[in-house]
């Protein structure tokens, strides 16, 4: 009860004084910057996109058991149990150091919310002591009711606390009150209508455009920052010509393009749904970066998020042809706050590590021998291109159909290269070429689908895809470390007759 104390008033001051960190949010922080990538991959693929809820939820065992043993050594033995308060009051101030988000107001937070869960711990016990030990407390109803009623008082301070706490920290409401107010101007370059029959028609396969609520988020905000679009700035700084300093304002004023981009993280397994599309809205970053003028010697831009993390994007691809994107829309609405609001990165043809930065505030163009991005310097390569590869969506691996004509469905990918053809075997027979539906662009998957004719019996379906360049899909398995994992994505089915 008095650890719980501790936290709710650490998140009640933040409300009030902090917004942007709280002791809570600032340790989660430095727990996902200090664990292995080894460790981060297997929880990506362990809880996929709830991998946030997983570490909440792991946080609060820990402090719970930790409590629990502050509790206990203090009732043996006095001030042992404040001492490792006290610990976590100094693990606290470490986490907010770590953190860009760090002020002198956050670094006083853990202390406070030690100080505060110190008090109710050394009164309770000495309450409990009173009980056990059959010392009277006149006037009060015995030493029994007593605790029982000091106990009952944190309770229900912690409970008002937390709801307070939760009202107070009206930030990200008034952020997404904010939000509802953005109005998006029409592109100045609409993006080309979806050609006919790109849907492949194929029953539980997901849609061609994922909707925002289905898109995957892995990122390493325990909560995504509550960005004031009206105080938002992004500047561009490092080796150009000239600082430019770009408004949420001013962006929107701009010439803004439209187009359907595939996006995927790099820790996506092979057959992962760690990878959607959607129709992205913003203003191309090669015309941002020219107001800059990049140096000719630079050849890479370090974006940065509200929240600290980086990503390292090679210059060349935000300066060719290609969609890089400074988005402010997702699917003909303002990005939401989980995905980017108000800004955030697109870039076809790149793992998001190094290229989509979501609550984007700083472009530093420099060089790869100069800085470092955050996951390049956890063992990740330093340039991240999407693998080819492809998926079977339908029928799902290990579930029963029925024997006769099986259609199989999928997607494929070759992001700013383009998809040629898709084939599956079974039993690590003949490939046989899938029906290949048009893709929106280069720059997005490719549905496909292909009906075989399948008797009783269990069998093992693979599926590979081929480029526009000729070049075949990895058959090699390979994990996601350090680049991308590879291998063709099998499914088990099992035909009932």
């Amino acid at each position: 009860m008095a650890a719980a104390g501790g936290v709710t008033a650490g998140e009640l001051l933040a409300a009030v004084w902090s917004p942007s960190l709280s002791p809570l949010t600032a340790a989660g922080g430095a727990v996902i910057d200090a664990v292995p990538p080894g460790v981060k991959d297997w929880a990506v693929s362990l809880f996929g996109t709830a991998d946030k809820i997983a570490l909440l939820v792991g946080m609060a065992l820990v402090i719970a058991a930790l409590a629990a043993l502050a509790g206990v050594v203090e009732r043996r033995r006095p001030f042992a149990g404040l001492a490792v308060i006290a610990v976590f009051g100094v693990a606290g101030v470490a986490a907010v150091g770590g953190r860009a988000q760090a002020t002198a107001v956050a670094f006083a937070l853990p202390v406070a919310a030690a100080a505060v869960a110190a008090l109710p711990l050394s009164l309770l016990v000495r309450k409990l002591r009173a009980w056990e030990d059959g010392t009277p407390e006149p006037g009060q109803g015995g030493a029994r009711r007593s605790f029982l009623r000091h106990l009952a008082g944190s309770a229900a301070a912690v409970l008002i606390g937390g709801v307070l706490a939760g009202l107070w920290r009206g930030t990200v409401l008034r952020v997404s009150e904010a939000r509802a107010r953005v109005v998006l101007p029409p592109p100045a370059d609409p993006a080309p209508p979806i050609p006919a029959g790109a849907e492949a028609g194929v029953a539980g396969m997901p849609p061609l455009v994922t909707p925002a609520s289905d898109f995957y988020r892995i990122d390493t905000a325990l909560i995504p920052p509550a960005l004031d679009p009206a105080t938002w700035v992004l500047r561009v700084t490092g080796m150009v010509e000239r600082t430019v300093e770009l408004t949420l304002a001013d962006l929107l004023a701009k010439p803004l393009a439209e187009r359907h981009v595939t996006i995927a993280c790099v820790s996506n397994p092979v057959g992962g749904d760690l990878i959607g599309t959607a129709r992205w809205l913003g203003w191309p970053v090669r015309d941002l970066l020219a107001l800059a003028g990049p140096a000719r010697d630079a050849d890479m831009v370090l974006s940065t998020s509200a929240d600290g993390w980086t990503a390292g994007t090679p210059l060349e691809v935000l300066t060719d042809s290609r969609d890089a994107l400074l988005a402010v829309g997702m699917n003909g609405a303002p990005l939401p706050l989980e995905h980017g609001f108000p800004v955030r990165l697109v870039v076809p043809g790149l793992y998001g590590y190094v290229s989509a930065t979501k609550w984007v505030t700083e472009l530093k163009v420099t060089r790869f021998a100069e800085d470092q991005a955050y996951w390049t310097g956890r063992g990740w390569s330093d340039h991240g291109p999407i693998k080819l590869s492809s998926r079977i969506d339908v029928p799902r691996s290990g579930r029963p159909v029925n024997a006769g004509a099986v259609t199989f469905g999928g997607v494929a990918w070759a992001q700013h290269t383009g998809i040629m053809a898709v084939e599956l075997r079974v039993n690590r027979g003949r490939w046989q070429a899938a029906e290949l539906s048009p893709g929106i662009s280069t720059d997005t998957w490719y549905q496909w689908k292909l009906t075989l004719d399948l008797t009783p019996g269990q069998y093992e379906v693979q599926v590979r895809a081929t480029d526009l360049t000729g070049r075949p899909q990895v058959e090699d398995v390979r994990p996601v470390v350090p680049d991308g994992a590879t291998g063709f994505h099998t499914v088990r089915v099992d035909v009932k007759s």
